[in-house]
């Protein structure tokens, strides 16, 4: 019976040795781990131990950033440099966070992050937010679904509650396109920029997609559907608008959204009646003849107030001597373009926008909440082009180091998170610092063909890539092409959100309740907590500021 078993398993590994998917089994020790790819000289083909195969690269031309690398003590010493940095941690900051900002990078997977080091240096090189001082993981996922939206996120991470997928600012009792439900203020939960409010702080809100987009709209909105931003949509879901307000409504008129100093962004044309063009000769979408821009300008007459809707009118808008309280800024009629794409006359920089919003907020003595999101990087990905999202996340940096410069870390909170994650991933054995969005210069795969280090689960990429039965030839190819699509393994006309956790950043006071993993929701009241704002426990009451 054990003379059997042995000649089964014998017959049984030579036909696994034997298939064309498992050949690395013949000329590798591990075939796990492969090593042939940093081998230069071969030992003669006719020993089938050292049989190279067909489908791997000559082998790797390391270079390191710097030849220090090739010793230890190069290594020893950021060790203790990170060590030295990690100590001065035990000095916990438990001061009131008079400012509290936070930064939302739409899309911003811990992938990105990593793929964006290399895409702007090398692997070592930190953005600026890598360098705060706590970090922590949030759990993503939606009330009802394992896979989140914009909308349930920003009701999570903004109003401190989960909510169902498409839903913003309600329950979980709300389902997703539920007119009545949204009009049922019981349903209604209210964000950070809320409880600001009514301890006296001035708030605003910054963002590169529409101002009436998920994230922005989960600063001052309830809505069953994220699609409502204006009056036409609802109609068109065959419900009343007078009903169940839409997103842009609600920020021009609703009580929060009326006390808001800033408000940046895109998306003119929710705001703009279907009978009216924009500054670009973009017509409107409103049904209901409405100009909610006009609103605006009526409701802050007696302000101290600026419209502005390109980068030079914002630039030469004086903010920094105490000349503006209000200010509005739509500088596209949909999203504002990608920075890859944008006209430096017309589109100001996240860093430009983020920079004006504290000119007017620093004016208020109780201080302030700005919400800050850099929403283009999701887009990005969603047509699985990454050379977009990564340059969004390169903006989003710096965006941030500019905040966290100009403020004192004794009492301003900096807050940097993700809604969600992506497809997207890096993999392979390139040697270090080959092209990111380059082809992976350590092995081909089995069908002879390069492939790229940066691929997704899903989305667009899949017919650009796959040709009948072979795969595109990517060294014929421009990858560097802004609109190229990466390759993905399943087709879809976009690719989905990922479903993994997301990384948190804090810097300022309190900024050590943000390290650990936990939901998602807890974020506000972490930021609550800091400010001794919000209807829940805070520093101030618990008495543990120093």
């Amino acid at each position: 019976m054990m003379y059997q078993l042995f000649v089964y398993l014998a017959l049984f590994g030579g036909l696994v040795s034997a298939s064309p998917l498992h050949h690395h089994a013949e000329e590798e020790y591990d075939p796990m781990h492969p090593q042939w790819f940093l081998f230069e000289e071969m030992l003669p083909a006719t020993d089938q131990r050292t049989k190279r195969s067909s489908a791997t690269m000559p082998k790797l031309r390391f270079e390191a950033p710097t030849p220090t690398e090739h010793h230890a003590q190069y290594w020893n010493n950021l060790a203790q440099d990170i060590l030295d940095r990690q100590l001065h941690k035990n000095k916990l900051n438990r001061k009131v966070a008079k400012n509290v900002i936070m930064f939302l990078g739409d899309g911003l997977s811990i992938p990105t992050l990593a793929a964006t080091r290399v895409y702007i240096g090398d692997e070592s090189t930190e953005l600026s937010f890598e360098r705060f001082p706590y970090v922590g993981l949030s759990k993503t996922y939606c009330a009802n679904v394992q896979v989140a939206d914009s909308a349930c996120t920003a009701t999570a991470y903004l109003a401190g509650v989960k909510a169902n997928y498409g839903t913003i600012g309600l329950t979980a009792a709300a389902a997703l396109g539920d007119c009545q439900a949204q009009n049922d203020t019981a349903n209604h939960v209210h964000s950070i920029a809320k409880w600001a409010q009514d301890a006296g702080l001035a708030t605003g809100f910054v963002t590169t997609t529409e101002v009436t987009n998920a994230s922005p709209a989960g600063v001052y909105a309830h809505t069953a559907n994220r699609n409502w931003e204006s009056n036409g949509a609802i109609e068109k879901d065959g419900f009343d608008p007078t009903v169940c307000q839409d997103i842009a409504t609600q920020l021009i008129h609703g009580h929060v959204g009326k006390q808001m100093r800033v408000i940046m962004g895109g998306g003119r044309r929710q705001f703009l009646p279907t009978h009216e063009t924009d500054i670009d000769g973009n017509r409107g979408k409103r049904t209901d003849g409405e100009d909610l821009i006009k609103h605006w300008q009526h409701h802050h007459s007696h302000h101290r107030s600026a419209y502005v809707q390109n980068r030079i009118q914002l630039l030469e808008t004086e903010t920094e001597r105490g000349e503006l309280d209000y200010l509005l800024g739509l500088f596209s009629s949909k999203h504002l373009p990608y920075h890859l794409d944008a006209d430096e006359r017309q589109i100001p920089t996240l860093t430009e926008m983020v920079s004006k919003a504290m000119d007017i907020l620093e004016r208020n003595d109780d201080g302030y909440f700005l919400f800050v999101e850099g929403g283009r990087i999701d887009h990005g990905h969603h047509y699985t082009q990454p050379i977009r999202a990564f340059d969004e996340t390169v903006e989003f940096a710096k965006a941030i180091e500019m905040a966290r410069s100009r403020t004192s870390q004794d009492n301003t909170l900096i807050v940097v998170t993700a809604d969600h994650s992506h497809t997207m991933t890096m993999s392979g054995y390139s040697s270090r610092k080959n092209d990111i969005l380059g082809v992976n210069n350590g092995q081909r795969a089995d069908d002879e063909l390069p492939y790229a280090t940066i691929s997704y689960a899903n989305g667009p990429g899949y017919d650009r890539n796959v040709q009948r039965e072979t795969r595109l030839d990517l060294n014929r190819v421009d990858m560097r092409d802004k609109s190229f699509a990466f390759p993905s393994t399943v087709p879809l006309g976009l690719e989905t959100h990922g479903g993994d956790d997301v990384a948190v950043f804090a810097s300022g006071p309190w900024a050590h309740l943000f390290s650990g993993t936990y939901e998602q929701h807890f974020i506000p009241h972490a930021m609550a907590y800091a400010a001794c704002i919000g209807p829940g426990r805070t520093s101030c009451t618990t008495g543990d500021q120093s």
